[in-house]
């Protein structure tokens, strides 16, 4: 194919993609809006808005260039490049966000959001997708990882696991003899919308993240990639509902569709590398780590209100730890990229975290969780005819 062509098309190829992945903002909004009480459903949106939009200013003018170096690149233009690139950083906060909310402070995790999409997050694609500094050193990275079941879902997961040490469960959540009180979701049909959206989202996560589409070899690729992605997010949907059946004799749609998400999540490493079937059985164990996780981090009082410690952190985890059970990859050197990256996004985002909230105390104050995070954070409530739960 004439190079201009497939310039051209490449570049096509990524914008389409990029837009995919921005579905994916409004699908962390919905689905958290869905799961959150009515009383902080405004404080949720907000949050998910100055993420997107500090998290992309952070990357475009500081984060890419510690991740990439200069713009360049070859098959396709560097403005659709960055703009690809810049997609995927709102969604490790998102992830954090998501699983502190309706006790979390707006201003002091938009501070946050700065510092880990201008600099946290630049450096772990640096090592892993970018310029590789740690290259010849002791720590220098092997591992696959495609499009980020480690580089962004465990090391976002990581980072909400640093937010709820220093931040707590709410108030409320759990009694002083370690009971669970159940706080339903407020929006179901939020709750879906918000799941399919993501999903949608993913076939460009993963099938841009192939790099190119203009050879038969790279269209088979991108076309595989989607598919095991796709297939990986059924597997964990049906999973997750069938042991929630046979537990509980119950078929509960928000476990159902996290078991969907920890499918995706876990296939991300490596779905170009899989054959059609492989990703099924990596979904299926990614959508029953979703449910057993959920009351094993419960039984830490580890709240988290949209189950992203189970969908993120653990199957981040195993889906990276497959890449080098199921394919040619070495399971050493997936278990070394896991660790190191899960050491240096815990600690640096723990630091981080402390420090601010000794500057601007991260929680809200108890009369202003029981009201509600919209009226005391944004002012403007998202379902004013209701009756505030307190």
């Amino acid at each position: 194919m004439e190079v201009t062509t497939a310039y051209v098309i490449n570049t096509l190829y990524v914008l389409f993609s990029f837009v995919l992945i921005i579905f994916m903002v409004p699908g962390f909004a919905m689905l958290e809006a869905g799961i959150v009480r009515t009383k902080n459903v405004t404080a949720v949106l907000t949050m998910n808005t100055m993420i997107y939009a500090f998290a992309s200013t952070g990357f475009v003018l500081v984060g890419y260039n510690i991740a990439f170096g200069e713009l360049a690149n070859s098959n396709m233009s560097k403005w659709a490049a960055l703009l690809f690139q810049m997609a995927f950083v709102g969604k490790i906060v998102n992830i954090m966000s998501g699983g502190v909310s309706e006790r979390a402070k707006i201003v002091p995790l938009t501070f946050f959001t700065i510092i880990m999409a201008s600099f946290i997050y630049p450096l772990i694609v640096n090592w892993t997708w970018g310029a590789d500094m740690l290259k010849d050193t002791i720590l220098d990275l092997k591992m696959y990882d495609l499009a980020g079941s480690t580089v962004i879902h465990s090391a976002g997961g990581w980072a909400l696991l640093a937010a709820i040490l220093v931040i707590g469960a709410r108030k409320g959540r759990y009694s002083k003899e370690g009971n669970v009180r159940v706080i339903p979701a407020s929006n179901i049909p939020l709750v879906t919308l918000g799941a399919f959206l993501l999903w949608i989202g993913w076939f460009g996560f993963n099938g841009g993240s192939v790099g190119s589409i203009t050879s038969k070899e790279a269209a088979d690729a991108v076309a595989l990639t989607i598919l095991n992605t796709n297939s990986s997010g059924l597997a964990g949907a049906i999973v997750a509902g069938g042991i929630m059946l046979l537990k509980y004799k119950k078929l509960d749609i928000t476990m159902i569709l996290n078991g969907a998400l920890g499918g995706l999540v876990a296939i991300t490493a490596a779905p170009d590398l899989y054959n059609i079937y492989q990703p099924f059985i990596i979904g299926a164990i990614g959508g029953a780590l979703v449910v057993f996780a959920v009351p094993f981090f419960d039984k830490f009082k580890l709240d988290d209100p949209v189950g992203a410690l189970s969908v993120h952190l653990a199957n981040g985890i195993w889906g990276t730890l497959a890449v080098g059970i199921f394919t040619e990859k070495l399971f050493m050197d997936q278990l070394k990229g896991v660790v190191v990256i899960g050491v240096f996004a815990f600690v640096s985002s723990y630091a981080i975290l402390f420090v601010l909230n000794k500057i601007i105390p991260l929680r809200a104050k108890n009369d202003e969780e029981m009201e509600g995070l919209d009226v005391n954070e944004c002012g403007v409530e998202a379902y004013p005819e209701f009756k505030r739960a307190f």
